[in-house]
């Protein structure tokens, strides 16, 4: 399995260089040549733990790993740092399946992938004779950084760099952040919002003065962001294992479709479950959640992406984006893998921060739904499952369960639905406490957290536990210009 980029025709390169570089040096996004399909029965996956199963997905893309190498990688990742027995539980809430992705180290989704990351970047390092420091350079929405600080922090070899925005974060996932004490790790708030992070952390990997710089004082830049195919490839995992676990449990019957509901704002979460559709999970559809910065639901709509709008701070920032990353990934595969033409519209994107595609391309869009949820609507969400069920979700989710109310009311569609359930209900705990009572809003957070424990007769997570007393060790903030003086700054 060899791995191009969206936006040139010729290059190709092993998984292993891929995961190496993060981002192609052309701007583009590493994708896979084809997606491969499941080799192994659902049936046959069923009978398997997290491990297994991550295997058995895994070694479709990462062809260049040695079964040893990847089954290593692996068993380093899904080990004792995850809170529950399984590590990603499904829990029946209404009228949805509700997959649990927040049990690891910094209780959000993005643990699942970069729980592995780290040990697949070390890796392919050894298998590419590559004596520099990696440095992993990247922006955050909120949770990403956490996850990427806690799999990289202390790790030989490596150094990381985290620009999340400042006032764009909650206040769970900013103490996270700027109390990580490993020695190899720099968080940076900046003043302006994730989208700014983002286009300046791309800059800098397309800066190939920067590069060569860095190279000469033996460092070189990766990705910790979803744009590494190294941590999609782990999401597609717990699509599959949800699925199994289901058939495992009788709920449906192989080949059964199911529904899979993703809040997202990167789109890397939901790329990663049309892959697992791609590779042959049955599934019926994709429907896409967005909070009130709905610039995918749009697209979705009418086939035009279009970020010039007000950028809107939600009650559900790690979904306050108005660039899409990982939509590129989709992009090019809907346009027949035409690297051109996805050139082109990622070239309009920049330039007038808008493109459209063809009929045909969107013909090819049938199998998603997008839909989006007001703030009224998330809050809604989480007081009423609360009340009928007594499961309380943080906000990320409740924008996923709204969409999928919305969509069970406009097409009546009873399939089995998978909701993903994107982050611990205590990592946002005033949006969701006052969107429960009112009456919690004049509480202090740690109050707050513990009134959550107890309403919701679940303990209180060691990751929140951890910085409930903690040092802040990250005090630097900066503007979107001083970035990159930040990063050379720091690696001198």
């Amino acid at each position: 399995m060899l791995y191009k980029s969206t936006r040139s025709k010729d290059l190709l390169i092993r998984s292993s260089e891929a995961i190496l570089k993060g981002l192609s040096d052309d701007g583009g996004l590493f994708v896979p040549e084809s997606i491969p399909s499941l080799d192994t029965s659902l049936t046959d996956i069923a009978g398997m733990d997290y491990r297994e199963t991550a295997y058995t997905v895994m070694k479709l893309f990462l062809t260049d790993f040695t079964e040893e190498e990847l089954k290593t990688c692996i068993e380093k990742a899904y080990d004792g740092k995850f809170d529950t027995p399984e590590t990603a539980p499904l829990t029946k809430a209404g009228n949805a399946y509700y997959l649990e992705l927040f049990h690891g180290k910094t209780i959000a989704f993005k643990d699942m992938a970069l729980s592995i990351l780290p040990h697949l970047l070390i890796t392919s390092a050894r298998k590419n004779n590559i004596s520099n420091d990696i440095v992993i350079l990247t922006a955050t929405s909120g949770d990403t950084g956490k996850a990427a600080l806690a799999g990289f922090a202390d790790v030989p070899g490596t150094r990381i760099i985290v620009f999340y925005p400042k006032d764009g974060v909650s206040p769970i996932q900013r103490k996270q952040m700027v109390t990580e004490k490993g020695k190899n790790t720099l968080v940076v708030g900046v003043n302006g919002n994730f989208d700014d992070c983002q286009t300046a952390v791309k800059k800098m990997f397309n800066d190939s003065e920067l590069k060569d710089r860095l190279l000469s004082k033996g460092y070189q830049f990766s990705s910790a962001n979803s744009i590494n195919i190294g941590r999609l490839v782990p999401q597609i995992v717990y699509y599959v294992y949800a699925y199994t676990r289901l058939l495992k449990n009788g709920r449906i019957k192989e080949g059964e479709e199911v529904n899979i509901v993703v809040p997202t704002g990167n789109f890397g979460n939901i790329l990663a479950a049309y892959y697992a559709k791609n590779m042959g999970l049955p599934v019926r559809r994709l429907i896409c959640a967005s909070n009130e910065n709905k610039v995918l639901f749009d697209f979705f709509s009418t086939g035009e992406y279009n970020r010039n709008r007000e950028f809107i701070l939600t009650s559900s920032p790690s979904m306050d984006i108005l660039i899409s990353s990982n939509l590129e990934r989709l992009i090019y595969h809907i346009s027949g893998d035409d690297a051109d033409k996805n050139k082109a519209l990622m070239e309009s994107l920049i330039k007038d921060g808008r493109y459209g595609i063809t009929p045909e391309m969107k013909e090819k869009l049938r199998d998603f739904r997008g839909y989006y949820a007001s703030e009224k609507d998330t809050a809604d969400k989480i007081r009423s499952l609360y009340e009928d069920t007594g499961y309380v979700i943080d906000t990320h989710t409740a924008v996923a369960g709204s969409a999928y109310d919305q969509y069970v009311n406009e097409t009546g569609d009873t399939t089995s639905t998978i909701i993903a359930s994107t982050a611990s209900p205590f990592k946002f705990t005033r949006s969701v406490m006052t969107a429960i009572d009112g009456k919690y809003d004049s509480m202090e957070d740690f109050e707050l957290i513990d009134e959550l424990s107890r309403i919701s007769n679940v303990s209180v997570p060691k990751a929140v536990e951890e910085i409930r007393n903690a040092e802040e060790i990250h005090k630097t903030n900066c503007e979107v210009s001083d970035m990159i003086d930040i990063v050379e700054g720091y690696l001198s």
